[in-house]
């Protein structure tokens, strides 16, 4: 990898595009530290206290890369439009528009991504609403805003340019943020919008080894101990994430002949690479998405000591839906690795029909020897899929669960980021992918000059 980097360094094409690509991520830093209008600078303390409490916050804060902590114009990172992408792909099988879209080619995939920017605008206004009337609850009764946002139809005519320029503020970083990541795609290295978020987690890595250092600094063997399992626990899931990311069971494939002239074509033997984590790390979104949320609607509700009913209910769901709530704790870790699996497995076939792989055989020649084209060729990739998917699907919901684990083991409040781990590792393995292919096609052709 280092030889890779130093070859990568020296060809002045390759150097350029990294060197764009860090400069990106160093503008996106800065925009991470530009606070939104009308901020309240004295709630801000109050605001990162709140995060620690609020799972909601802290995994929106992620994708943000901490810039939510300082409630910047970036406050909402590019989650909106990764919301968008995941409505696209789960509308295409439904709506035949956007499949005929998707075969197209570029054509098609431009148009799509403009179908993804539009609906990204209004899903960020949404979640910048949300999203602040959520911290301006928080930190009551110093909210976060200087002008409190209209919370009713009745505040509209006084509060209504303050909000409407506080969510547009927020609206437009997300946009920019977007923006940063396509350029990344044309003119950088990786994949932009995962490189963005790569960039936002990678960044918060000091902060978490500065608390590790003060916890360490109480000199109790116990604890040095506690460090010392939770180095060895992130070196192994990071080695867990690498094996499973890039596990594959191959599918050989046979090509027949066909005779056009006096030319042959076809008769290769090929193979269809199909992973044993085809969704990434899409499920731990959703399971953490969907669980989290009762509970974040129940704690506008539950006051503690309250009385009545409603505040009982309330409370019931505010402690089953929190990973730290009275005797909820194993409940929502037992939800939580049962939704990732579900999820996985839901998000998996999806991807597998919209690639359309036995048809896409049956048009170009292909066959896997032994199974008939079509719906048996179908039938049993399904049959491979599940199997190896059971796999991929076990792991990602160890790996939601982890955190949770690492600190019954460790003892430590030190949060072992799975979410975070996953996208680090499969982002650095997709970049120096794409640095390996760069290099390999440039020795290419400096073969054929030679």
């Amino acid at each position: 990898m280092l030889q890779a980097l130093v070859r990568a360094i020296q060809l002045p094409d390759l150097r350029r595009r990294v060197l764009f690509t860090l400069g990106m991520l160093l503008i996106f830093r800065l925009i991470a530290h530009i606070p939104v209008p009308n901020i309240n600078p004295g709630a801000l303390v109050q605001l990162r206290e709140a995060l620690a409490s609020n799972q909601l916050a802290q995994l929106l804060n992620i994708f943000a890369g901490g810039a939510l902590q300082n409630f910047s114009v970036a406050a909402m990172g590019v989650y909106p439009y990764i919301t968008a992408q995941i409505i696209m792909q789960l509308l295409q099988p439904l709506i035949p528009a956007l499949q005929e879209l998707q075969k197209e080619g570029d054509q098609g995939r431009v148009k799509l991504n403009r179908y993804m920017m539009w609906l990204t605008i209004p899903l960020a206004y949404l979640q910048a609403y949300g999203q602040t009337l959520t911290l301006e609850r928080t930190v009551n009764p110093q909210g976060v805003v200087a002008q409190s946002l209209f919370r009713t139809p009745f505040d509209i005519v006084g509060n209504f340019f303050p909000t409407f320029t506080v969510l547009t503020t927020m609206v437009a970083g997300t946009m920019l943020l977007v923006w940063l990541g396509e350029q990344i795609n044309e003119r950088g290295i990786g994949q932009g919008i995962s490189v963005i978020i790569f960039g936002g987690i990678v960044s918060g890595l000091p902060g978490l080894l500065v608390q590790g250092f003060q916890i360490s600094q109480a000199g109790d063997v116990g604890t040095i101990l506690g460090i010392i399992a939770f180095i060895a626990i992130a070196l192994l899931t990071i080695v867990g994430i690498i094996l499973i990311q890039e596990g594959q069971r191959r599918i050989p494939v046979q090509y027949a002949k066909r005779v056009r002239g006096n030319k042959v074509y076809g008769g290769q033997s090929s193979h269809i690479p199909l992973k044993v984590n085809t969704a990434g790390m899409i499920p731990l979104i959703f399971a953490q998405s969907i669980i989290i949320f009762p509970g974040i609607v129940a704690s506008w509700f539950y006051r503690v000591g309250g009385e009545g009913f409603g505040n009982q209910v309330a409370g019931f769901f505010f402690n089953t839906f929190n990973p730290t709530g009275q005797g909820g704790g194993w409940v929502y870790i037992t939800l939580l690795f049962l939704l990732t699996v579900g999820f996985t497995y839901f998000y998996t076939v999806v991807m597998f029909q919209q690639q359309d792989i036995p048809d896409n055989l049956q048009r170009n020649g292909g066959f896997i020897p032994g199974i008939r084209p079509g719906k048996n060729t179908d039938q049993y990739l399904s049959r491979v899929l599940n199997r190896i998917t059971l796999a991929g699907a076990l792991f990602l919901g160890l790996i939601a669960v982890l955190p949770f684990l690492t600190q019954s083991i460790t003892g430590l409040q030190l949060g072992l980021g799975s979410t975070a781990l996953l996208i680090v590792v499969g982002v650095a393995v997709d970049t120096m992918r794409q640095l390996e292919a760069q290099l390999v096609m440039r020795d290419y052709e400096g073969f054929l000059s030679r």
